[in-house]
């Protein structure tokens, strides 16, 4: 394989998406979009998690040292999209139609179609230029109920689940298939 130069960019890098969940001032729950996470090893297994810019979701991160991150679903596009492009310090952006419900373990919202949440609490904080990164522990998980289930595959479970990928400002099918372009799925919602 020929190797040359390519620009310093996060493409060809999939990542997986994740709404993170925290809880707004007034108590009412608030998503945003993500995908710079990953696991890391404290003691046992843990979650190294990255916001880059002022957010309310990291505000409210520092605030009270809880989140959930949430799984995103072929199904969940058009709601993730739009946690991810409205504005988080809009006091309207939650004003919109979905199902969460609290964490198990912390005081955290969870996204109830996600067939996985992660509860987690950070341990530090490292700040850089332009972004930080949370290290976390993983205070509980829960998950859609068939992923316990023993005599399913791995594959089948995934390919059940659909989760979402995104790379060169596009989403990906867990079959690497494109789903369609950042602002795209979540346009819907932001006209109502």
């Amino acid at each position: 394989m020929d190797k040359v130069n390519l620009p310093i960019s996060n493409d060809y890098c999939p990542q997986t998406l994740f709404c993170y969940g925290t809880f707004r001032e007034d108590g009412q729950p608030d998503f945003g979009l993500f995908c710079w996470l990953s696991y890391c090893w404290l003691d046992k297994l843990g979650v190294m998690a990255a916001i880059g810019g002022p957010k309310l979701t990291l505000d409210r991160i520092h605030a009270t040292r809880v989140f959930s991150a949430n799984l995103v679903t072929e199904e969940l596009l058009p709601l993730a999209d739009y946690f991810g492009t409205a504005n988080g310090y809009s006091p309207d952006k939650m004003d919109i139609p979905f199902k969460w419900q609290r964490g198990a373990k912390l005081d955290v919202p969870v996204l109830s179609d996600s067939p996985v949440n992660m509860e987690l609490e950070v341990v530090q904080f490292v700040p850089l230029e332009g972004s930080e990164v949370m290290i976390c522990r993983i205070a509980n998980v829960l998950g859609d109920a068939a992923l316990a289930e023993p005599d399913e595959s791995a594959e089948a479970k995934l390919a059940r689940m659909r989760p979402v990928s995104t790379t060169c400002m596009t989403y990906f099918g867990w079959n690497g298939a494109r789903l369609a372009a950042w602002h795209e799925p979540g346009a819907a919602i932001r006209r109502g």
